[in-house]
């Protein structure tokens, strides 16, 4: 049996924009919670939106855009780490057609630079300063030399304190109160007349790769990819009305905007933010506090919070379900997240930016053994095959290969660049991975890594995946990344990142090799251990492995 599968295609796609959308699920259940922050300043109250207020708002803000002059199909930069009014503008650029870019909260000047120029983006809603980047000086840097933005708009903060204080009023910023005050000169007609003009299969989203191996990549996602994509994966969650989604994944990621807010906001459901970035503890509080019935998160983040001291402290019963996502799970994680946060219909989605984000997904009837060493089936309405990375032949079930998907979520290209588009899908519409899976027999699909994270040493191809999964089970061991490092014999050697359990004794590469003797192949043995406090991480929670691997090139002088 050859490795294809496609998914059910029972309930039709949605055809309709996300306003609109929006709009239907908000008449729906006007006075029921939509937006909770819940820690929108230290110490402070959370700020809540009901479907109803949370429409108001978006209108006000779609207005004032229209005040601006936004046109449909104009590129409006968001850059900054969670908040409710990332919300709000996600749905308002919706409402009036303007492409949403979200920008990496990480980047700095140069590659804020190049984002701008790129898309030709006309504003930048950008974060105040905090401690972590000088959002406002990088940002005016931007306006200077990018003659296409028009406009900076500052989200509030403390740090608006004395925003202008010394510098020129050049026209060109606003804060956001401000521009909430050109709402006043556009009424409800203009908006209604612009939300009439839009289709369901125009660009709405802008996303840059994480650009690992060059400059990102911006890919362009539509109404229909995005929406459907979000309200998929919702139905096979379960959602209703009644469920209350904790969200501490980013918002500039799929993961926050589709899989989370465009996901809940269409079934009615709450969506929470715990903060601004990622805290264990405030993941735990928001589920306590505001009665969370699915939590997300990538399996770093689950581990940490796992790991808190005082986990067994926090109310966790009202949980059911959530999504984790964005890297491959240990098993050991799997079974806590089930058993000790009684998500027992967790799910794990799989997919990348390009495909909306998710091709497959496990379901809540799967078995435990499905849920914790597969990424499930084909969704509905998308198709998947894995092929020889050579030929391009469709494998036998069983057999490793490239995984490919195609259907509605594949994204429309990337932003300017047709001729990385036509690397990435191909003639016949299907997008390649990049990922090395294997499918069996059941149509689960089994993710063995990255095409560039698979290991050669001495002829052999080498999964990290394998020996990460058996170095956790190891008593001292949190966390494990297994990469390779450039050898003068075998071409490459493996070599062992590992995160310690608190109180553990370090671990040398001897132990580590004696802990692997008799249950792996020698040539999996890995030859280095590196004992480190943390990895490298993009912002949505993946690990840098091409950092680690650099790094171990220096460091041992390969």
């Amino acid at each position: 049996m050859l490795s294809y599968t496609a998914g059910d295609t029972d309930v039709p796609l949605l055809e309709e924009t996300i306003g609109a959308n929006f709009e239907r699920v908000a008449a729906q259940f006007p006075l029921r919670d939509a937006l909770i922050e819940a820690a929108a300043a230290p110490g402070g109250e959370a700020r809540r939106w009901s479907y109803q207020k949370l429409n108001d708002d978006v209108d006000r803000l779609a207005r004032a855009l229209l005040a601006l002059g936004v046109a449909k199909g104009d590129r409006i930069g968001i850059w900054s780490p969670n908040c409710a009014e990332w919300t709000i503008l996600q749905y308002a650029t919706a409402k009036v057609g303007a492409v949403l870019v979200n920008v990496n909260p990480a980047y700095r000047s140069h590659e804020l630079e190049f984002v701008v120029k790129q898309n030709g983006m006309r504003t930048l809603v950008t974060a105040p300063t905090d401690k972590n980047s000088d959002y406002v000086g990088m940002a005016r840097a931007a306006l200077a030399s990018c003659p296409e933005l028009k406009e900076l708009v500052f989200l509030p903060g403390d740090p608006l304190l004395g925003l202008r204080s010394g510098v020129p009023e050049t026209g060109h910023e606003l804060t956001y109160a401000e521009l909430l005050t050109r709402a006043d000169a556009v009424g409800p007609p203009a908006l209604r007349e612009r939300m009439a003009q839009l289709d369901p299969h125009d660009p709405i989203n802008l996303q840059y790769t994480s650009g690992t191996t060059g400059f990102p990549k911006g890919a362009t996602l539509t109404h229909h990819n995005i929406l459907n994509n979000g309200h998929s994966i919702g139905r096979l969650l379960g959602y209703t009305e009644h469920d209350r989604v904790v969200i501490p994944v980013p918002f500039y990621h799929c993961f926050g905007m589709v899989i989370g807010n465009l996901n809940a906001l269409s079934f009615g459901a709450a969506t929470i933010i715990p903060g601004r970035g990622f805290n264990p503890s405030a993941a735990l509080e928001a589920v306590q506090d505001f009665g969370g019935t699915s939590l997300y998160g990538v399996p770093t983040m689950f581990i940490a919070e796992l790991a808190l001291e005082d986990f067994g402290s926090y109310d966790l019963s009202t949980l059911r379900t959530g999504v984790m996502a964005g890297s491959l799970c240990p098993i050991e994680v799997m079974r806590r997240v089930i058993g000790e946060m009684h998500m027992v219909d967790v799910a794990i989605c799989y997919g990348m930016t390009e495909t909306s984000p998710v091709s497959t997904m496990t379901r809540a009837g799967d078995t435990l053994e499905q849920r914790t060493t597969t990424v499930g089936r084909t969704m509905p309405h998308l198709e998947s095959r894995i092929i020889d990375p050579g030929s391009g032949d469709v494998v036998e079930r069983g057999v490793i290969g490239e995984l490919c998907t195609r259907g509605y979520a594949v994204m429309q290209g990337y932003w300017g660049q047709p001729d990385k588009t036509a690397e990435a899908i191909d003639v016949d519409g299907w997008m390649h991975t990049g990922d090395l899976a294997r499918m069996d027999q059941d149509g689960y699909v089994v993710i063995e890594g990255r095409i560039k994270d698979m290991v050669i040493r001495g002829g052999e191809n080498i999964y990290p995946r394998e020996i990460e999964e058996f170095l956790y089970l190891h008593p001292s061991i949190q966390d494990v990344q297994v990469i390779g490092v450039p050898d003068a014999t075998y071409g490459e050697e493996l070599m062992a990142c590992i995160i310690l359990k608190p109180g553990a004794a370090a671990l040398t590469a001897e132990d580590v090799a004696e802990y692997c003797r008799g249950k792996l192949a020698h040539f999996k043995i890995p030859r280095y251990v590196d004992v480190r406090e943390s990895f490298p991480m993009t912002v949505s929670g993946k690990v840098r492995k091409i950092d680690m691997r650099q790094e171990a090139v220096t460091r041992l002088h390969l």
